[in-house]
């Protein structure tokens, strides 16, 4: 028989348990529902787009953001995640780790009807962010829509590129409805595979000065990654603005 210590103990532990689960529950059903939404918004982008196309990227981009979370072991916040990369505490987490990472995966898919892109907003500054942006074949790059797990620590976070209302020109009064973002057509190359004979630009180091974790709210730009892809090399580059 269980003394009432240890009776309150197991009633604790089982309330968290069961707390835990919920958590794990609300997630996955908003997971579920992120993932049909964005089939469903892909799909919508020209006539010609595979429906089954635009679901594969959706699951696969979900599940990829939930499992990088994970494996860069997401503390916090993603600004806090940053900050220990900046001081050698992670070796990834940088926003541009998670679109490089997810990039890689849905890659892999060999897309036919969707077409990936690499953004940048607010490049060489505090606030900088690196995301994906998929397109139907011969869409503009501010047409498509934006896949970002680094925002939401794992959670993708998506929309249209135009409809992004936390990447946008300085505003006073509501939204200016002016995107900062604009594609980064060296990293668009190697997400859509384009032919790596012609002449690359030279391997970048990364800056890794450490900061405050109010300091380091954006990751590297892609040229600041400290791994790029073997098939892509990225431009020099001088140490980056403060983080």
């Amino acid at each position: 028989m269980l003394e009432p210590g240890g009776t309150r103990l197991m009633i604790r532990r089982l309330f968290f348990i069961f707390a835990f689960l919920l958590l794990v529950h609300a997630a996955t059903a908003r997971d579920e529902r992120s993932i049909k939404d964005l089939s469903k918004a892909l799909a919508g982008l020209a006539r010609d787009v595979d429906p089954a196309e635009a679901e594969l990227v959706s699951v696969t981009a979900h599940t990829t953001a939930r499992k990088l979370a994970k494996d860069y072991r997401v503390v916090l916040n993603p600004e806090f995640t940053v900050f220990l990369v900046n001081v050698g505490m992670r070796k990834r987490g940088w926003c541009g780790h998670w679109a490089q990472d997810i990039g890689a995966r849905l890659k892999e898919l060999k897309l036919k009807t969707l077409v990936l892109h690499w953004g940048a907003a607010f490049d060489h500054t505090s606030s900088e962010n690196n995301c994906l942006v998929v397109t139907a074949r011969n869409q503009p790059f501010q047409d498509g829509i934006i896949i970002d797990g680094w925002r939401r620590a794992g959670r993708l976070f998506w929309c249209p590129v135009i409809k992004d209302h936390e990447y946008e020109a300085e505003q006073h009064y509501g939204h200016s409805g002016i995107t900062m973002w604009r594609e980064n057509m060296q990293w668009s190359a190697w997400l859509q595979d384009q032919d790596e004979t012609e002449e690359k630009p030279k391997e970048a180091t990364a800056s890794r000065r450490a900061a405050s974790p109010a300091d380091s709210r954006r990751a590297a730009s892609p040229a600041d990654l400290a791994d790029p892809p073997s098939e892509l090399q990225v431009r020099d580059s001088d140490a980056r603005a403060q983080r």
